[in-house]
């Protein structure tokens, strides 16, 4: 009788290294496959979330940041781009209803993203909605969905700065109620506001004029 002999260290390293390619082309060619498809479904959220935002926008004109300027940006908006974008929103006589603005910073799990509305003439929040956020459920994470908390971005003043207040005690247009529980996440929405606020309002400017006019485009 032959006896059994185990398969060579080689054989074994050839093995796992063909199984392990042809996993990892499985793998591509169903992020490939599935791309297309995850790009539209990350656009057509963007744009929900901008007209949420700006509630009396009619269009949506995506900008980009060109050095310190902003000009038009000819993709559709929420399409995939390397390019930093805001939103201009215009109502149906084509005025300026205001800016949505994409912001993101660390929160008490992970990175938090979101989207503001911003109104110019009134130097107002108006409207935030979180576009991503691992906080924690139950707690961290009402910060998606708690209408008290969201009602804060409705007309919030940024000037001089956002604050953040415990639950009951704002006083001031330009201050948040924080959720009982989950003031780290309040916080963290609060702060990447700030200095999403400190970036853009400059380049956004002061929304004197109601029809838009960008560095290098057309009223």
């Amino acid at each position: 009788m032959s006896e059994n002999r185990e398969p060579s260290s080689v054989r074994l390293a050839g093995t796992l290294g063909i199984a392990g390619l042809c996993s990892g082309l499985i793998l591509v060619g169903v992020y490939l496959a599935t791309l297309p498809r995850i790009q539209q479904n990350q656009a057509e959220a963007m744009q929900a979330a901008i007209y949420k935002v700006l509630p009396n926008a009619s269009a949506i004109e995506p900008l980009a940041l060109k050095g310190d300027q902003l000009v038009p940006f000819t993709g559709p908006a929420g399409a995939p781009t390397k390019e930093r974008l805001i939103y201009l929103g215009k109502d149906a006589r084509g005025d300026v209803v205001g800016y949505a603005v994409p912001a993101e910073g660390p929160g008490f799990q992970d990175t938090i993203k979101l989207l503001y509305g911003y109104d110019p003439s009134r130097r107002a929040v108006i409207g935030m909605e979180v576009l991503e956020s691992r906080e924690t459920p139950g707690l961290g994470d009402k910060i998606i969905f708690d209408p008290h908390f969201k009602a804060n971005f409705e007309e919030l003043k940024v000037e001089p700065k956002l604050e953040l207040v415990k639950k009951g005690e704002k006083t001031a247009p330009n201050q948040v109620d924080a959720i009982t529980g989950a003031t780290i996440s309040c916080r963290a929405v609060v702060s990447i506001l700030n200095q999403s606020t400190q970036e853009w309002l400059p380049r956004i400017g002061d929304g004197a004029s109601k029809t838009a006019r960008v560095p290098g485009g057309q009223p």
